[in-house]
């Protein structure tokens, strides 16, 4: 079995600070990843979707982990074909504009390309400190499969290159009937991971829980099964909390996808005071990587 990683999607969420999860001394943001990183292997920076990293800020994340520590980074909005706020681009790159979100298209073409350059380039500090282990690149529900959107997967790949992008749907079609051999024959072909989920069914974002590896990284997020997830409020559409119970089943099945891959990055995503937090402890210690990955 290869390694597995558990931790969380986020480790600096309102909700958590209130919740109590941290000590009182625990009290700057440079404090607050030492004392997360003691406890967990892995972290998921959802922050750099809304807005790019800055390069220092990278610096300072690989400063204040441990050796070992992994970081994924979610992929800027822009990049994955999401409305991204004029406000979250760099400045000189902002279009002339009235629009208060933009599409890739409605920058110019060398702006677009500059965006890319600056996102990635970010990350060098934590690429140097071995401490970058995937891109995530969350596509949107209207990402449907179709042959440009696959080639756009493999322009990803290549731009991403040698850094290693994760690949999550949100649109059924990539798994309607024969669709899904298809697509996890595509994504292996090419030696792209798939980001298997949990998440609530019955909805346009809706993709099974496919588990399976198509490269030697495995990625599992879970997003919970609330019953509002339509819901505009983030923390009403993640606020879930699993039980030890629905945890152990997923134990088995965990260990399973990482007989097929050389890493498994388990991230808990239902991020809504220390569920996310405590989900991941009592999965870890149920996967029986607890001794073996906790830091002190």
């Amino acid at each position: 079995m290869g390694e597995i990683k558990v931790g969380t999607a986020s480790w600096t969420d309102r909700t958590l600070l209130d919740s109590g999860w941290y000590p009182a001394s625990a009290d700057t943001p440079e404090k607050r990843l030492a004392y997360y990183a003691r406890r967990f292997p892995l972290v998921e920076v959802d922050a750099t979707y809304y807005s790019p990293p800055a390069e220092r800020t990278a610096r300072l994340w690989a400063e204040r982990t441990p050796p070992g520590f992994t970081f994924n980074v979610k992929a800027f909005s822009l990049l994955t074909g999401h409305p991204t706020r004029v406000s979250a681009l760099y400045k000189d790159l902002r279009p002339d504009t009235d629009k208060r979100n933009v599409y890739p298209d409605d920058l110019p073409a060398q702006a677009y390309e500059e965006v890319w350059t600056r996102f990635l380039s970010a990350l060098d500090p934590l690429v140097d400190a071995g401490k970058l282990g995937a891109l995530l690149f969350q596509f949107p529900p209207w990402f449907t499969i179709k042959r440009d959107n696959k080639q756009y997967l493999l322009e990803v790949a290549r731009r991403c290159a040698p850094l290693r992008p994760v690949v999550e749907f949100r649109h059924a079609s990539w798994f309607d009937g024969d669709n899904a051999e298809e697509t996890l024959g595509f994504l292996r072909e090419h030696e792209l991971p798939f980001v298997c989920v949990d998440m609530p069914q019955g909805h346009r974002s809706s993709v099974p829980p496919v588990l399976t590896a198509t490269a030697d990284l495995a990625v599992v997020r879970f997003h919970g099964h609330s019953d509002k997830w339509t819901s505009k409020d983030i923390h009403e559409k993640f606020g879930y909390d699993y039980s030890d119970r629905e945890l152990r089943d997923w134990a088995p099945k965990l260990r399973e996808l990482a007989g097929q891959a050389e890493q498994t990055h388990v991230l808990m995503n239902n991020c809504y005071r220390d569920y996310a937090q405590r989900n991941a402890a009592t999965l870890a210690g149920l996967l029986d990587t607890w001794r073996l990955t906790r830091y002190g």
